[in-house]
């Protein structure tokens, strides 16, 4: 028996992950390399699509999530487990996340793919030229802000020393007249 016939009559000819029964195919889940049954899902075209290109994701499909992050298959807990870490910040995943029981080995093998995601999917903070900042960088304003609840504005050309990279690539943190501040990163040149 195949691997895909293997897999159709484990999930009943439907997606493991939404169970459509249309344009189902193999999912390889990796990092694994052996491509056996306990190592694939069959998913349908949507989240195959979804899975390999996230940043296409919608959101409202993946709340089939709800049921089959419940499934017995370590393969198919590790999809959940991926898509909503991936999509945690839309608030129900993150819910869904902190239910979801996974054993010690699957939750390893769900974020040895995650680890090696992060590290190729961080996109560079730029400033307004397009001049990648790192931290502890120099910087300077280039138009003038209004520091909401500091009561000040930060002026045009105040210099920003030793600032601080954010988890969101467009952000940057940095003290400005005493005050820690977030600055948006298209509003800075590199010093």
């Amino acid at each position: 028996m195949t691997i895909e016939q293997t897999l159709q009559q484990r999930s009943g000819e439907k997606c493991e992950l939404c169970t459509s029964s249309e344009n189902l195919t193999v999912y390889e889940v990796p990092p694994e390399s052996d491509a056996t049954a306990e190592k694939c899902i069959l998913v349908c075209d949507t989240c195959h699509t979804q899975i390999e290109e996230p940043s296409s994701a919608d959101v409202n499909h993946w709340r089939c999530l709800n049921d089959s992050m419940w499934n017995p298959e370590p393969a198919v807990q590790v999809v959940a487990w991926r898509m909503l870490n991936h999509l945690k910040a839309e608030g129900w995943p993150q819910d869904l996340l902190e239910m979801l029981y996974l054993e010690p080995e699957v939750q390893a093998w769900a974020k040895a793919f995650d680890e090696i995601s992060d590290e190729e999917a961080i996109d560079p903070t730029k400033d307004s030229n397009g001049t990648a900042l790192a931290a502890g960088d120099t910087v300077i304003l280039i138009k003038d802000l209004v520091v909401k609840g500091a009561g000040f504005t930060a002026k045009r050309g105040t210099v920003v020393k030793n600032i601080s990279l954010t988890d969101k690539s467009e952000y940057i943190e940095g003290r400005v007249n005493g005050t820690r501040i977030v600055l948006v990163s298209a509003f800075l040149k590199k010093a």
